[in-house]
């Protein structure tokens, strides 16, 4: 059996505040007052309440003395006679009183009916406002499945978007495992470019360190063939005879002069050559790793000079 929603003691408080607010005590009124129910129910309940409110309790009759019993009985039997006549008069007011009857039936009749009429409009009412709500509900529900549809139409591109970002993803994934495989082939070529450098740097230090010999053999020979002339200056004024002599070793102090400019110029060739090889070295090395110092693009400055020198020699 189905449990009752709402007491009898929240029905009857609901009751009497439509009482004291002056309206009409319905079961459609107390039905908006207490959130709901059935109500004929609620209609009930009030009535029980306001009948229980005017019903007033028997008192018990005691029994008549022995005495008076005897003198009741007495007079009883002057009143059958008295009946005859009052039967008359009590005929009379019975009629009397069922018209009466007949004419408060008809009231409560009336009054029932326009209860009944207020219970309709309350109900009526009520309908109205069922359907407002309903009519709320519905709109409500219709703006949710528009907003439904919306959603699913967001997700599935999200999904397609999600889909598309994996294999994003996996081509990226892919092309990063490509460049770490040639960014290790890259760091085996520019250690072996190192490599080459550092050879290539011992072999100039080397051809350096022979232009330098040459260069201080050249300014020997230099300062020898200075010495030979003034020598020779000074032995022609006393001896004409020396010239010949100073002339023939001055000769072969230039033969020994050119000799050695020879070859400082096939060195300094050589160190051009070096230069060169060290450059395209470099240039390879800074196409692979930009961000590495030109540690060995000094190292021509520092010579150059001497080159230089010597051809002048």
């Amino acid at each position: 059996m189905r449990p009752v929603e709402f007491t009898h003691e929240s029905i009857i408080e609901a009751g009497q505040q439509l009482q004291a607010a002056g309206r009409n005590i319905t079961g459609f009124a107390l039905r908006q007052k207490v959130g709901g129910g059935n109500p004929t129910r609620l209609k009930q309940v009030w009535d029980e309440h306001q009948s229980n409110q005017v019903k007033t309790q028997a008192e018990p009759v005691a029994d008549l003395p022995v005495e008076v019993a005897e003198t009741v009985g007495a007079v009883s039997k002057a009143l059958t006679e008295r009946l005859a006549s009052l039967a008359v008069e009590l005929n009379d007011k019975a009629v009397k009183a069922a018209e009466r009857r007949v004419h408060e039936v008809l009231r409560s009749a009336g009054e029932q009916q326009a209860q009944a009429e207020r219970e309709l409009a309350d109900a009526a009412e009520t309908v109205d406002d069922l359907e407002g709500k309903l009519d709320e509900v519905q709109a409500h529900a219709e703006s949710l499945q528009i907003k439904l549809t919306e959603v699913q139409a967001i997700n599935q591109a999200q999904a397609v978007e999600l889909a598309q970002v994996r294999e994003r993803i996996t081509a990226i994934e892919a092309e990063r495992t490509r460049f770490q495989k040639e960014a290790e082939e890259l760091r085996a070529e520019v250690a072996n470019h190192k490599k080459a450098a550092a050879a290539a740097a011992a072999d100039f230090d080397q051809v350096r360190t022979e232009l330098v010999a040459v260069k201080i053999k050249a300014e020997a020979v230099e300062q020898s063939h200075q010495e030979q002339r003034k020598t020779a200056a000074g032995e022609a004024l006393r001896n004409a005879e020396c010239v010949t002599q100073a002339e023939a070793d001055r000769d072969t102090a230039r033969k020994d002069a050119s000799s050695a400019r020879e070859d400082a110029a096939k060195l300094a060739g050589k160190l051009e050559a070096m230069q060169a090889q060290i450059a395209d070295l470099m240039r390879v090395i800074a196409e692979r790793q930009p961000a590495e110092p030109k540690a060995t693009e000094t190292a021509p400055t520092t010579v150059e000079p001497a080159a230089k020198t010597a051809k002048k020699s």
